[in-house]
């Protein structure tokens, strides 16, 4: 039960190469040099498809055979690869022939300098590079609007029409409490700010005191929001009648696609911060001063700026995180029927909620596509008023893919602490390390 994987990404430089190289040619043209000197621009290729391969085609940079149209340029994989990595890292090449190498297939191995200034010259675009971040996440917003569009496929038979969609008075109090018990947790975690080191004011980015204070100060700040996730997963209708060994499983494999969530809700779009702790707020530098990496802290941002454009409240964020938290395809879980029923019932909650409260928005009645992607049951419920308006509830699902993409990334930004020998504080390893 849950959603499956995806791959979820750094900066992508711009500048105006043809612009440049335009002017260039005009001086050499009127400086009297021979015109079989001079080193004609690089032919801008037409926007549109590109034309079909024959088969035959040859790299334009050293002469290997062609994959076909990289960065405006016909090339192969390889040097294709080369000019996005020195691209993205600003690599800066030395000639040891003082940059007069003939650029083939033996010498692409040989200077870098050169086989960088023949991409250019054949008319390789800088802008046109994507960081992996940046590729990562146009995946990501596509799958998303990929699945989100599949809703709209018409059933064969026209639907019958239905009543308007009530709320059942079990469901309006499951919501009533479950709000309120996100709420109290959240007050607990504000008493509880005084407990945390304080941040440094050294604003030297390299002052290594000052970075363990600022890395103490977010894993002290994340062991409140595990103590709060885990305070509020205990109040959740259904949960304590899981066995102890499933309550573990589901919360240690839940816990940073929940924080996330919660991280979102504090997102503030104007000034590009997250707020903790009521008036706690962090930046990208901020969390990258901790020690953080951007490929981790720039898709939590981008994630939590995706959740702000939803406009969720309170009841719908909650909800959303019990459908999360009740998960049955979490690793290690024993009753994974219970586990699938509760979650239904969540699920069919939020359907209900959405239909009530966003009569604009779209929700097919059962929503064949979009549950079988996430294993959730159909839902019997009656369809929302006007069916070719937004599409709310398959976007606030589609979420749940999202979220397992950041886990991923999540576990990469661990191993990365590990290797900078920062020691993460015992219970954030115990939820962290599920595989070991």
């Amino acid at each position: 039960m849950g959603p499956t994987q995806l791959m979820a990404q750094n900066h992508g430089k711009k500048t105006n190469v043809f612009d440049m190289e335009e002017k260039g040619f005009a001086l050499f043209h009127s400086s009297g040099i021979p015109p079989e000197h001079i080193e004609k621009p690089p032919l801008k290729r037409k926007k549109g498809p590109a034309p079909k391969m024959l088969g035959n085609e040859v790299c334009s940079v050293c002469g290997d055979k062609a994959s076909g149209f990289h960065y405006n340029v016909l090339s192969c994989e390889g040097c294709k690869g080369f000019f996005r990595r020195s691209v993205i890292k600003g690599a800066q090449y030395v000639c040891k022939n003082g940059g007069r190498c003939e650029m083939d297939m033996y010498m692409r191995r040989k200077c870098q300098e050169c086989r960088l200034r023949k991409c250019q010259e054949a008319g390789m675009r800088e802008q046109c590079v994507l960081s992996e971040e940046q590729i990562q996440l146009k995946k990501l917003k596509k799958q998303e609007d990929g699945q989100a569009r599949m809703v709209l496929v018409h059933q064969n038979s026209p639907s019958p029409p239905v009543p308007p969609p009530k709320m059942t008075a079990e469901q309006l109090d499951m919501i009533e409490k479950i709000v309120s018990a996100q709420q109290q947790c959240n007050q607990r975690s504000f008493s509880d700010r005084l407990k945390v080191t304080p941040w440094p004011q050294i604003s030297d980015p390299l002052h290594r005191e000052a970075r363990q204070q600022r890395f103490a100060h977010f894993t002290e700040l994340a062991i409140l929001s595990v103590q709060e996730i885990v305070d509020f997963a205990k109040q959740l209708p259904g949960f304590l009648e899981l066995t102890r060994e499933d309550q573990i499983a589901l919360l240690k494999t839940s816990t940073i696609e929940v924080m996330l969530l919660e991280t979102s809700r504090r997102y503030n779009p104007e000034t590009e911060s997250i707020t903790f702790l009521k008036d706690l707020s962090y930046n990208r530098d901020d969390f990258a001063k901790a020690g953080l990496q951007f490929e981790f802290i720039n898709p939590i941002f981008g994630f939590s700026k995706g959740m702000n454009e939803l406009q969720l409240n309170n009841a719908e964020y909650a909800l959303l995180i019990a459908i999360s938290i009740f998960s049955a395809d979490r690793p290690n879980v024993q009753n994974q029927h219970l586990v699938e029923n509760l979650q239904h019932t969540y699920v069919e909650a939020l359907h209900s909620y959405i239909c009530i409260h966003r009569p604009n928005s779209f929700a097919d009645a059962k929503l064949k596509l979009i549950c079988g992607f996430l294993n959730v049951p159909d839902i019997n419920v009656p369809l929302c008023a006007n069916l070719q308006d937004h599409l709310m509830f398959p976007r606030m699902l589609m979420k749940l893919v999202s979220l397992r993409t950041l886990s991923n990334v999540h576990s990469e930004q661990v191993f990365a602490l590990r290797l900078q020998d920062k020691k993460l504080p015992p219970l954030l390893s115990e939820i962290w390390d599920v595989n070991e």
